[in-house]
């Protein structure tokens, strides 16, 4: 007892090495003496699942953080969530170098940016489309996204060895099946000028179902800026976090990611901190009789 109440006035560091515990160690003892005195919203129960909260998800600021606390029953303001995030370091993220991906020294045609001055009011009327490279052990591999930018979901996806077409199609024959009940006349479909988007089987394609084309100017990542979040997203959030053996590894740790935990479960702050698939559920109980 003595050890407890001389630790309320050192750090947490300075704790661990004294008990000679990691720091979650730390905080479950601690965190289960308070349960037992029934204080749920302890310093101490707020700070373990706050660690809770960042190993689940790791790119989580100190507002989503937040969000997620009270979710899950814990009564913090903000101020002191980003005290304890700060106080716990609680934000360690890795960073590896950049691969080309994208070829826009090509004869195919170049269409104009439709997207930059829409106004998006629902999904189906823009979606964003990009490639990113992910690391192995011994290659590089290659994935396909394509993103409907109002609810922030990731409809279609691909993952390749391949840099190609065929990897871009397949992406874009998945995000189809996803909204295959759905009106597209509307839509618009945005991406770089790279050789994938703007080859003719491709093009073809949006065309054949009426999908308007749109293109990023050369060189300007601004212009497919939804895109580029949720790459980065995912990069910090997943990929970073993990050393992918094989195909296999990256492509079901990466489903995992997409599927159940960026449209599931995320919380992203421009729809209201709500997960994409629970904000298209509220827009569906939105349709007018």
């Amino acid at each position: 007892m003595i050890i407890s109440e001389n630790l309320d006035f050192i750090s947490v560091n300075r704790a661990t090495e004294l008990l000679d515990v990691s720091r979650s160690g730390y905080y479950k003892w601690m965190h289960n003496s308070h349960i037992n005195n029934g204080d749920h919203n302890s310093d101490i129960s707020i700070r373990e699942e706050m660690q809770n909260i960042v190993i689940e998800f790791p790119g989580y600021g100190y507002r989503r953080v937040k969000v997620e606390l009270r979710n899950r029953g814990y009564v913090v303001n903000e101020k002191k969530v980003r005290r304890f995030m700060k106080e716990d370091n609680l934000i360690c993220v890795k960073k590896r170098f950049k691969l080309q991906t994208t070829d826009s020294n090509h004869g195919e045609k170049v269409y104009p940016n439709l997207a930059r001055n829409l106004n998006v009011t629902d999904i189906n009327q823009l979606w964003v489309a990009d490639i990113t490279y992910i690391q192995l052990s011994k290659e590089f591999v290659y994935l396909a996204v394509i993103i409907d930018v109002f609810s922030r979901r990731c409809i279609g996806w691909d993952l390749s060895r391949n840099i190609d077409t065929h990897l871009t199609l397949n992406a874009l024959l998945k995000a189809l099946q996803t909204r295959k009940a759905d009106d597209l006349k509307n839509l618009i479909h945005h991406s770089d000028q790279g050789v994938q988007y703007a080859s003719i089987e491709y093009v073809n394609y949006l065309k054949d179902i009426y999908i308007q084309i749109s293109m990023s100017r050369k060189g300007n990542p601004y212009d497919n800026a939804f895109a580029e979040s949720f790459m980065k997203t995912l990069k910090y959030e997943e990929v970073y976090l993990n050393e992918y053996g094989t195909f296999n590894d990256a492509t079901q740790n990466i489903e995992h990611f997409i599927e159940e935990v960026y449209n599931s479960k995320r919380l992203h702050s421009s729809i209201g901190y709500k997960s994409p698939v629970d904000f298209e559920k509220t827009l569906c109980l939105n349709i007018p009789p």
